[in-house]
Protein backbone atom coordinates (compact mmCIF):
# COMPACT_ATOMS: atom_id res chain seq x y z
CA UNK A 1 0.00 0.00 0.00
CA UNK A 2 1.42 3.40 -0.96
CA UNK A 3 1.67 6.34 1.41
CA UNK A 4 -1.44 8.08 0.01
CA UNK A 5 -3.59 5.00 0.54
CA UNK A 6 -2.29 4.62 4.09
CA UNK A 7 -3.16 8.24 4.94
CA UNK A 8 -6.67 7.77 3.55
CA UNK A 9 -7.52 5.00 6.02
CA UNK A 10 -8.69 7.31 8.86
CA UNK A 11 -11.07 9.04 6.48
CA UNK A 12 -12.37 5.76 5.07
CA UNK A 13 -12.83 4.38 8.59
CA UNK A 14 -14.79 7.48 9.58
CA UNK A 15 -17.02 7.19 6.50
CA UNK A 16 -17.66 3.52 7.27
CA UNK A 17 -18.46 4.19 10.95
CA UNK A 18 -20.55 7.34 10.49
CA UNK A 19 -22.19 6.75 7.10
CA UNK A 20 -22.02 3.18 5.81
CA UNK A 21 -22.91 1.32 9.03
CA UNK A 22 -25.88 3.61 9.96
CA UNK A 23 -27.14 3.45 6.37
CA UNK A 24 -26.99 -0.35 6.39
CA UNK A 25 -28.77 -0.44 9.76
CA UNK A 26 -31.50 1.91 8.47
CA UNK A 27 -31.96 -0.22 5.35
CA UNK A 28 -32.41 -3.27 7.56
CA UNK A 29 -34.87 -1.52 9.91
CA UNK A 30 -36.96 -0.44 6.91
CA UNK A 31 -38.44 -3.95 6.83
CA UNK A 32 -39.27 -4.07 10.53
CA UNK A 33 -41.59 -2.59 13.14
CA UNK A 34 -39.23 -0.95 15.62
CA UNK A 35 -40.05 1.54 18.36
CA UNK A 36 -36.54 1.94 19.73
CA UNK A 37 -37.63 0.33 23.01
CA UNK A 38 -38.68 -3.18 22.02
CA UNK A 39 -36.69 -5.46 19.71
CA UNK A 40 -37.33 -5.05 15.95
CA UNK A 41 -40.06 -7.24 14.51
CA UNK A 42 -39.76 -8.23 10.84
CA UNK A 43 -42.82 -7.11 8.84
CA UNK A 44 -41.66 -7.52 5.26
CA UNK A 45 -43.10 -4.93 2.89
CA UNK A 46 -45.80 -3.67 5.26
CA UNK A 47 -44.01 -0.37 5.81
CA UNK A 48 -43.86 0.26 2.08
CA UNK A 49 -47.60 -0.39 1.77
CA UNK A 50 -48.18 2.08 4.60
CA UNK A 51 -45.93 4.61 2.85
CA UNK A 52 -48.07 4.58 -0.29
CA UNK A 53 -51.22 5.39 1.71
CA UNK A 54 -49.61 7.97 4.03
CA UNK A 55 -51.25 11.29 3.13
CA UNK A 56 -49.08 13.22 5.60
CA UNK A 57 -45.95 11.90 3.90
CA UNK A 58 -47.19 12.90 0.45
CA UNK A 59 -48.04 16.36 1.79
CA UNK A 60 -44.49 16.69 3.13
CA UNK A 61 -43.17 15.47 -0.22
CA UNK A 62 -45.25 18.14 -1.98
CA UNK A 63 -43.84 20.78 0.39
CA UNK A 64 -40.34 19.55 -0.46
CA UNK A 65 -41.04 19.85 -4.19
CA UNK A 66 -42.28 23.43 -3.68
CA UNK A 67 -39.12 24.22 -1.70
CA UNK A 68 -36.93 22.81 -4.49
CA UNK A 69 -38.87 24.74 -7.15
CA UNK A 70 -38.22 28.01 -5.31
CA UNK A 71 -34.79 27.44 -3.77
CA UNK A 72 -32.87 25.81 -6.63
CA UNK A 73 -33.43 28.61 -9.21
CA UNK A 74 -32.64 31.23 -6.55
CA UNK A 75 -29.42 29.48 -5.50
CA UNK A 76 -28.31 28.92 -9.09
CA UNK A 77 -29.08 32.49 -10.13
CA UNK A 78 -27.26 33.86 -7.09
CA UNK A 79 -24.19 31.67 -7.70
CA UNK A 80 -23.97 32.49 -11.41
CA UNK A 81 -24.69 36.17 -10.85
CA UNK A 82 -21.97 36.47 -8.21
CA UNK A 83 -19.52 34.55 -10.42
CA UNK A 84 -20.16 36.75 -13.46
CA UNK A 85 -19.98 39.94 -11.39
CA UNK A 86 -16.71 39.05 -9.69
CA UNK A 87 -15.20 37.81 -12.93
CA UNK A 88 -15.97 41.19 -14.48
CA UNK A 89 -14.53 43.14 -11.54
CA UNK A 90 -11.43 41.10 -10.77
CA UNK A 91 -9.90 43.83 -8.62
CA UNK A 92 -12.64 43.33 -6.03
CA UNK A 93 -12.80 39.57 -6.51
CA UNK A 94 -10.12 38.67 -3.96
CA UNK A 95 -11.87 40.52 -1.14
CA UNK A 96 -15.41 39.60 -2.17
CA UNK A 97 -15.00 35.85 -2.68
CA UNK A 98 -14.68 35.09 1.08
CA UNK A 99 -17.79 37.18 1.74
CA UNK A 100 -19.79 35.19 -0.82
CA UNK A 101 -18.56 31.92 0.67
CA UNK A 102 -19.01 32.95 4.32
CA UNK A 103 -22.73 31.99 4.75
CA UNK A 104 -21.90 28.46 3.60
CA UNK A 105 -19.47 27.80 6.46
CA UNK A 106 -21.69 29.28 9.19
CA UNK A 107 -23.15 26.42 11.31
CA UNK A 108 -26.70 25.61 10.28
CA UNK A 109 -28.17 26.29 13.74
CA UNK A 110 -26.47 29.68 14.06
CA UNK A 111 -27.54 30.60 10.53
CA UNK A 112 -31.15 29.60 11.24
CA UNK A 113 -31.25 31.55 14.51
CA UNK A 114 -29.90 34.64 12.73
CA UNK A 115 -32.73 34.42 10.22
CA UNK A 116 -35.22 33.79 13.01
CA UNK A 117 -34.25 37.18 14.40
CA UNK A 118 -34.35 38.85 10.98
CA UNK A 119 -37.78 37.43 10.09
CA UNK A 120 -39.40 37.68 13.51
CA UNK A 121 -42.85 39.25 12.87
CA UNK A 122 -42.86 41.13 16.18
CA UNK A 123 -39.42 42.69 16.62
CA UNK A 124 -37.37 41.59 13.62
CA UNK A 125 -35.63 44.30 11.56
CA UNK A 126 -37.45 43.32 8.35
CA UNK A 127 -40.82 43.65 10.05
CA UNK A 128 -39.81 47.00 11.56
CA UNK A 129 -38.35 48.43 8.37
CA UNK A 130 -40.71 47.08 5.70
CA UNK A 131 -43.73 45.80 7.59
CA UNK A 132 -43.16 42.16 6.61
CA UNK A 133 -45.20 40.58 9.38
CA UNK A 134 -46.29 37.39 7.59
CA UNK A 135 -42.93 35.93 6.68
CA UNK A 136 -43.20 33.10 9.22
CA UNK A 137 -46.90 33.16 10.10
CA UNK A 138 -48.33 32.83 6.58
CA UNK A 139 -47.92 29.45 4.77
CA UNK A 140 -46.53 30.89 1.54
CA UNK A 141 -44.57 33.54 3.39
CA UNK A 142 -42.85 30.82 5.41
CA UNK A 143 -42.20 28.71 2.30
CA UNK A 144 -40.60 31.61 0.45
CA UNK A 145 -38.64 32.77 3.51
CA UNK A 146 -37.03 29.37 4.07
CA UNK A 147 -36.14 29.12 0.38
CA UNK A 148 -34.61 32.60 0.37
CA UNK A 149 -32.46 31.64 3.35
CA UNK A 150 -30.76 29.00 1.23
CA UNK A 151 -30.08 31.44 -1.60
CA UNK A 152 -27.16 32.89 0.39
CA UNK A 153 -25.42 29.56 1.05
CA UNK A 154 -23.96 29.20 -2.44
CA UNK A 155 -20.26 28.80 -1.69
CA UNK A 156 -19.48 25.61 -3.63
CA UNK A 157 -21.74 26.47 -6.58
CA UNK A 158 -20.23 29.96 -6.75
CA UNK A 159 -16.67 28.63 -6.86
CA UNK A 160 -17.56 26.15 -9.63
CA UNK A 161 -19.43 28.77 -11.66
CA UNK A 162 -16.54 31.23 -11.33
CA UNK A 163 -14.03 28.59 -12.44
CA UNK A 164 -16.16 27.67 -15.46
CA UNK A 165 -16.58 31.31 -16.46
CA UNK A 166 -12.84 31.91 -16.25
CA UNK A 167 -12.15 28.79 -18.33
CA UNK A 168 -13.94 30.28 -21.35
CA UNK A 169 -11.24 31.51 -23.78
CA UNK A 170 -10.89 35.27 -23.98
CA UNK A 171 -10.63 35.24 -27.78
CA UNK A 172 -14.29 34.17 -27.95
CA UNK A 173 -15.34 37.48 -26.41
CA UNK A 174 -12.82 39.42 -28.47
CA UNK A 175 -14.31 37.97 -31.67
CA UNK A 176 -17.81 38.83 -30.45
CA UNK A 177 -16.74 42.40 -29.68
CA UNK A 178 -15.26 42.77 -33.17
CA UNK A 179 -18.62 41.68 -34.61
CA UNK A 180 -20.38 44.34 -32.55
CA UNK A 181 -22.04 42.07 -29.98
CA UNK A 182 -23.54 43.89 -27.03
CA UNK A 183 -23.47 42.81 -23.37
CA UNK A 184 -26.89 41.08 -23.46
CA UNK A 185 -26.06 39.19 -26.65
CA UNK A 186 -22.72 38.11 -25.19
CA UNK A 187 -24.36 36.90 -22.00
CA UNK A 188 -27.33 35.10 -23.57
CA UNK A 189 -25.64 33.68 -26.68
CA UNK A 190 -22.08 33.03 -25.50
CA UNK A 191 -21.54 32.92 -21.74
CA UNK A 192 -24.63 31.06 -20.54
CA UNK A 193 -24.69 28.48 -23.38
CA UNK A 194 -21.00 27.70 -22.81
CA UNK A 195 -21.62 27.34 -19.08
CA UNK A 196 -24.88 25.39 -19.55
CA UNK A 197 -23.52 21.81 -19.07
CA UNK A 198 -21.96 22.67 -15.71
CA UNK A 199 -24.98 24.75 -14.68
CA UNK A 200 -27.23 21.76 -15.34
CA UNK A 201 -25.05 19.61 -13.08
CA UNK A 202 -25.11 22.32 -10.41
CA UNK A 203 -28.91 22.41 -10.62
CA UNK A 204 -29.13 18.64 -10.14
CA UNK A 205 -26.67 18.86 -7.27
CA UNK A 206 -28.80 21.56 -5.65
CA UNK A 207 -31.90 19.39 -6.00
CA UNK A 208 -30.15 16.70 -3.96
CA UNK A 209 -28.83 19.27 -1.49
CA UNK A 210 -32.30 20.73 -1.03
CA UNK A 211 -33.52 17.37 0.25
CA UNK A 212 -31.23 17.85 3.26
CA UNK A 213 -30.63 21.54 4.02
CA UNK A 214 -34.25 22.43 4.74
CA UNK A 215 -34.39 20.35 7.94
CA UNK A 216 -32.75 22.78 10.39
CA UNK A 217 -34.63 25.92 9.21
CA UNK A 218 -37.97 24.10 9.23
CA UNK A 219 -37.32 22.72 12.72
CA UNK A 220 -36.06 25.91 14.37
CA UNK A 221 -37.95 28.67 12.54
CA UNK A 222 -41.40 27.23 11.87
CA UNK A 223 -41.51 23.73 13.44
CA UNK A 224 -43.12 22.55 10.21
CA UNK A 225 -45.84 25.20 10.22
CA UNK A 226 -47.83 27.25 9.73
CA UNK A 227 -50.50 24.66 8.90
CA UNK A 228 -47.84 22.10 7.94
CA UNK A 229 -46.66 24.30 5.06
CA UNK A 230 -42.97 23.72 5.86
CA UNK A 231 -43.16 20.10 7.02
CA UNK A 232 -40.55 18.73 4.61
CA UNK A 233 -39.60 15.08 4.22
CA UNK A 234 -36.50 15.24 6.50
CA UNK A 235 -38.56 16.87 9.27
CA UNK A 236 -41.33 14.30 8.79
CA UNK A 237 -38.80 11.47 9.10
CA UNK A 238 -37.36 13.05 12.25
CA UNK A 239 -40.79 13.38 13.88
CA UNK A 240 -41.80 9.87 12.87
CA UNK A 241 -38.66 8.38 14.38
CA UNK A 242 -38.09 10.44 17.53
CA UNK A 243 -41.48 11.91 18.39
CA UNK A 244 -43.72 8.98 17.54
CA UNK A 245 -41.04 6.26 18.02
CA UNK A 246 -41.72 4.55 14.69
CA UNK A 247 -38.09 4.04 13.74
CA UNK A 248 -38.85 1.19 11.35
CA UNK A 249 -41.29 3.24 9.30
CA UNK A 250 -38.97 6.27 9.40
CA UNK A 251 -36.20 4.05 8.02
CA UNK A 252 -38.53 3.02 5.20
CA UNK A 253 -39.09 6.65 4.24
CA UNK A 254 -35.35 7.37 4.46
CA UNK A 255 -34.56 4.35 2.26
CA UNK A 256 -37.12 5.51 -0.30
CA UNK A 257 -35.59 8.99 -0.39
CA UNK A 258 -32.14 7.41 -0.78
CA UNK A 259 -33.36 5.52 -3.85
CA UNK A 260 -34.82 8.71 -5.33
CA UNK A 261 -31.54 10.52 -4.66
CA UNK A 262 -29.60 7.69 -6.32
CA UNK A 263 -31.78 8.02 -9.41
CA UNK A 264 -31.06 11.76 -9.55
CA UNK A 265 -27.32 11.05 -9.25
CA UNK A 266 -27.61 8.50 -12.06
CA UNK A 267 -29.29 11.09 -14.29
CA UNK A 268 -26.49 13.49 -13.43
CA UNK A 269 -23.90 10.88 -14.37
CA UNK A 270 -25.59 10.16 -17.71
CA UNK A 271 -25.78 13.85 -18.57
CA UNK A 272 -22.13 14.39 -17.65
CA UNK A 273 -21.11 11.40 -19.77
CA UNK A 274 -23.11 12.60 -22.75
CA UNK A 275 -21.64 16.13 -22.62
CA UNK A 276 -18.17 14.70 -22.16
CA UNK A 277 -18.53 12.54 -25.27
CA UNK A 278 -19.99 15.48 -27.21
CA UNK A 279 -17.02 17.62 -26.24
Amino acid sequence: MNRTGFLAWPFLAGVAALVAVPALAAATLAFTEFSGVQPPRFTGLDNFSRLVADNALWRSFGNTVIYIAIAVPLRLAAAVGAALLLNRHRAASTAARPLVYLPTVVPDVAYALLWLWLLNPLYGPLAAAFGFSGTLTDPWGARVSLAVMGAFQIGEAFIVALAVRRSIPRHVYEAAAVDGAGPWFTLSRLTLPLMAPVLALLALRDVILSLQVNFVPALLLTDGGPRYATTYVPLYVYRTAFRYFRLGYASTIALTMFVITALVVYVQYRLAKRWRLAA
